[in-house]
């Protein structure tokens, strides 16, 4: 007889938290697809390189797993609260609580089985979409290929089973110390609004509101951030996302209470006593949700933020089709030109040397100038602290880099632009277009001298040029030829065009053979320039390997970073879905009541949209608030540091868009089934 009521209620679950059904659906299709990516052969193969997908996967599962748990335990103590009267009937039946206690959990381990083994099936076709967008935006042709790994299904089942089997033990000991009249009254316990000190609590909201905005103002004005400065951040902002709850509820009902102009018009006395009740309910609940909000909107943003570098910028970064370097002046790049010739067909080979004259002027400028260093090469009364500069001094070589006109118009043609000249005693910067747009025009404050004296500036250039420590670090000084004559050597560079696509594993293949001889003089001529977020540094450069590489690198964040966001964002919508559709069947007498009175079915449906719009955007705009400023303050920092030029809300834009559509879908859903419930046609 268990059985048959197990199923019964099963079925009857199934269908009054459909919203919560299907969603442990997805999380668990969604949670199948991106576990594949760990034990897929192919996958191991195209990132060995990078080495970080498994780990940023098996982070976010992590993550993913604490949210699907409190899910689980937070739907699990729902629906025993909604069904406490039916279980107290069981007990005044004769059943005793260890036989409803089984039943409780026979019941929920059938539906979340059912909807892992749904999840499972779902989760190939998933699978699929998720492999195919991978290879596609590494420009590698895909092929329909459904594979299941053991481990796979094996490491989601675990993850999924440990969340729901926790919850279960948790709410079945709950049950076993209830008795009839705790049963039978459970549901009753939060209809009520208990109202205390509500004049004194209300001045939480316009306080929250006060420190969301200094929060705002520290954000964007505080330079010196560290560990401790962050987890002051963090703590008073989640601080303010609880305490604005608690506020609002307490504004709501001073309002309704002094008879505001605003509280007899239309069914507002009804929308906001039940929206007043509600937030007071739960206050915690919202509070969790805007949080939840919060990091899947900023989980997508940063994901769109490594997209648009991906798309923009991993070109740019290396023009060259190869480029390889050597700190010996005289090196002749034989070994790797020979592998070169036997991989690819070599259109044309260009060798040169980058210069120095022993002064760092140029360095000292932008070491004491520029944002990314802030003050840590500059002593306090603002000149350049040397010291500092030659212990610590990384970025850029040990002395200014100088390249000579004919070896750079040369250069410029392989690219594609047009030749320049200068007079002899002229010089010409070119340097990477993130730096110029900081520092603009400082040729006033630079001084360049050649063998008669100084030289005059020439103008900027700022083309992509292959300067993360190859063409200089972030610039490279271009002089006549008279004058490159009379500078030493600093390194050798040469550049490679090929026809057609490198082939995989050739930069592998030069760096095999690569000879590197002691330099010969002091100084470091290896830089990185500074660039930071995105760095890298190699002596040999095969844009087509490199550019293939970075994608798989850039990948293994951006689809974790979307895998939490998604989850997250669902999990929240679940949670506010299930609440209404939840007390749909105590809203139906209220609603009889106004139909009573004279309200039209029309007029009904139209307020019930009203209550699941207020309800559904209020943690939602207050998330868009937060989360659009923190957004806009790393989209900033990650364009000036990466040299990205996408303005820095279109990330946030994008983020917005696909929450706007999973948030549509779940409202939809629930707006139809609340109507449902209260037995009213659209």
């Amino acid at each position: 007889m268990l059985a048959k009521l197990a199923l019964r209620n099963v079925r009857r679950s199934a269908k009054d938290y459909l919203v919560y059904f299907v969603t442990m659906t997805v999380v668990v299709a969604l949670m199948f697809a991106f576990n594949s990516l760990l034990f897929s052969g192919e996958i191991q193969e195209l990132l060995q390189e990078s080495g970080l997908m498994d780990a940023m996967l098996g982070l976010a599962t992590f993550f993913i797993v604490i949210i699907i748990a409190w899910l689980i335990n937070y739907m699990l103590r729902f629906i025993l609260e909604k069904r406490s009267r039916e279980f107290g009937i069981y007990l005044l039946l004769g059943m005793e609580k260890k036989q409803v206690a089984h039943l409780y959990m026979r019941e929920n381990v059938l539906l979340g089985a059912v909807a892992f083994l749904v999840g499972l099936v779902f989760g190939m076709l998933v699978q699929q979409i998720l492999m195919a967008v991978l290879y596609s935006m590494i420009t590698i042709e895909y092929r329909l290929n459904v594979e299941i790994k053991r481990q796979c299904v094996l490491m989601t089942a675990l993850c999924y089973a440990g969340c729901y089997f926790l919850a279960l033990l948790r709410c079945r000991r709950k049950l076993k110390k209830m008795n009839i009249h705790g049963l039978m009254n459970a549901e009753r316990q939060n209809e009520e609004i208990r109202e205390s000190h509500e004049e004194m609590k209300r001045w939480l909201l316009p306080l929250s509101v006060v420190f969301l905005i200094l929060f705002g103002v520290w954000l964007f004005c505080w330079k010196e951030w560290d560990t401790g400065v962050v987890v002051a951040f963090l703590v008073g902002l989640v601080l303010v996302i609880y305490l604005f709850y608690t506020g609002l509820s307490a504004w709501v009902i001073c309002y309704v209470r002094r008879e505001g102009k605003a509280v007899y018009r239309g069914q507002n006395l009804f929308l906001l006593r039940q929206f007043a009740s509600k937030i007071r309910t739960m206050r915690f609940t919202m509070g969790t949700l805007t949080a939840l909000f919060v990091l899947a909107f900023l989980g997508c943003s940063t994901a769109m933020m490594f997209n648009f570098y991906q798309d923009k910028m991993l070109a740019q970064k290396m023009p060259f089709d190869i480029q390889l370097y050597s700190g010996t002046v005289e090196y002749d790049f034989a070994a790797e030109l020979a592998v070169i010739e036997k991989n690819a067909p070599v259109e044309e080979v260009y060798s040169y040397n980058i210069y120095t004259n022993h002064t760092n002027r140029m360095n000292c400028w932008l070491y004491t100038h520029l944002r990314a260093f802030g003050d840590f090469y500059r002593n306090e009364d603002g000149s350049p602290d040397l010291w500092s500069v030659a212990q610590n001094g990384y970025q850029y070589c040990e002395y200014d880099t100088y390249m000579g006109l004919t070896d750079y118009n040369h250069l410029r043609e392989m690219l594609g632009y047009e030749a320049v000249s200068m007079a002899d005693d002229a010089y010409i910067i070119h340097m990477k277009d993130r730096v110029f747009r900081e520092t603009g025009d400082f040729s006033d404050e630079l001084l360049i001298e050649g063998s008669s004296g100084r030289l005059g500036c020439a103008g900027y250039y700022t083309e992509p040029f292959s300067q993360d420590g190859q063409n200089g670090g972030d610039y490279v000084i271009v002089v006549s030829d008279t004058e490159i004559a009379k500078m030493q050597p600093y390194y050798t560079e040469l550049v490679a065009d090929i026809a057609g696509e490198a082939p995989d594993g050739l930069k592998n293949e030069i760096d095999a053979v690569t000879v590197r001889k002691t330099m010969e003089f002091d100084g470091g001529n290896s830089c990185i320039g500074s660039d930071m977020i995105m760095v890298w540094a190699y002596d040999n450069l095969v844009r087509d390997n490199l550019v293939k590489e970075m994608k798989c690198m850039l990948l293994s964040m951006i689809f974790p970073l979307i895998y939490i966001g998604l989850v997250y964002l669902c999990v929240a919508l679940t949670v506010l879905s299930i609440q209404q559709l939840g007390d749909s069947a105590k809203y139906r007498f209220r609603y009889n009541v106004l139909r009573q009175i004279g309200m039209g079915t029309r007029e009904v449906a139209r307020l019930v949209w009203r209550q699941l719009v207020l309800f559904y955007l209020c943690p939602a705009l207050f998330a868009v608030v937060i989360s659009g400023i923190i957004a806009g303050y790393v989209g900033e920092n990650f364009n000036f540091y990466t040299g990205v030029k996408t303005p820095s809300w279109l990330y946030f834009g994008i983020s917005f868009l696909l929450f706007f559509g999973v948030y549509s879908i779940y409202f939809v859903v629930t707006y139809v089934g609340f109507l449902r419930n209260l037995e009213i046609e659209k």
